[in-house]
């Protein structure tokens, strides 16, 4: 059999690229379905040619990570697209993608987009503010324009070698941003609305764009699974690097950070080592994870 990796899934086909670049056109076993695997662009994959570039998809290698929403696996970085302005900066949003992101166990990079629109807004004071908060953490934090091709190349330098997916509400520039990087590729990109002040989605199916200094990058329509379902109120505060910190000291195995009493995370957040809106994003994360459990 030979091996390549899943580039696109469409309309029941999926498109491997193979160990030389070249594109076949597979379907997978049905075997897959009565399993309940559903193979993802992104996966390593064995699968058996049948005729003139087609094929079919016979085992799926094992996954060294996974996302839902978009359905994508193997991704090295998420690069976690905000504005300030157009759309308004969410950081509840942000916090939500880097949760999302740090349980499946994926690397993330914050990069703020539109800079050129943020100067002419006076809006550097609270963009230095976010930046230092969140490189404090531990992300790594960039800022570009696409519109103006500012600061690309170094954009280009984080995704070199890597298997990427870009994350972050619609409207942020995430189309804008890839076409920069694959200059002459014809990539939708959506407009803000004026009325609702949030983005048009324009992605419609997730494709691994081949990058020339090596790796991939996820074109996709976006993280729209952002809930809870799939993780344990105990797993919540390893997914906040700062609370991660910290948790190891406290007196309760299985501590949940509230109200419990010799909480190191309590003591962090009242020495200022942890910041009150992070710690204030988990707690509400923690109550939106106790809402679903009772619904579902």
């Amino acid at each position: 059999m030979a091996k390549g990796r899943i580039i696109k899934a469409l309309s029941g086909y999926y498109y491997v690229s193979d160990e030389n670049n070249v594109v076949w056109q597979c379907r997978a076993r049905g075997l897959f379905k009565k399993k309940g695997i559903t193979p993802l662009v992104g996966d390593q994959v064995e699968f058996d040619p049948t005729g003139e570039k087609e094929g079919y998809v016979q085992n799926v290698l094992p996954r060294k990570n996974e996302l839902i929403r978009p359905p994508v696996a193997n991704i090295d970085l998420a690069v976690v697209v905000v504005s300030f302005d157009e759309p308004p900066f969410n950081p509840y949003l942000l916090d939500k993608i880097l949760v999302h992101t740090e349980y499946a166990g994926i690397q993330s990079l914050i990069c703020i987009n539109k800079m050129d629109l943020e100067r002419k807004k006076g809006k550097q004071e609270d963009i230095d503010a976010m930046i230092q908060l969140y490189q404090s953490i531990g992300y790594p934090v960039i800022t570009t324009s696409a519109k103006e091709n500012e600061e690309i190349e170094q954009l280009k330098k984080h995704l070199a070698g890597k298997i990427s997916v870009f994350a972050g509400p619609s409207g942020v520039g995430k189309s804008s941003l890839l076409s920069r990087i694959f200059p002459g590729r014809d990539l939708e990109t959506g407009q803000v609305s004026t009325k609702l002040k949030r983005g048009r989605h324009t992605t419609r199916h997730v494709e691994l764009l081949p990058f020339k200094e090596g790796g991939a990058v996820a074109d996709t329509p976006g993280f729209s699974q952002l809930d809870f379902r799939h993780m344990e109120k105990e797993e919540l505060s390893d997914c906040f690097i700062d609370l991660r910190a910290y948790s190891p000291q406290c007196k309760f195995r299985g501590c949940l950070h509230v109200s419990e009493p010799d909480c190191a995370v309590q003591e962090a957040l009242e020495n200022g080592g942890i910041h009150p809106e992070r710690y204030e994003h988990y707690v509400q994360f923690l109550q939106e994870m106790n809402e679903k459990k009772r619904r579902y």
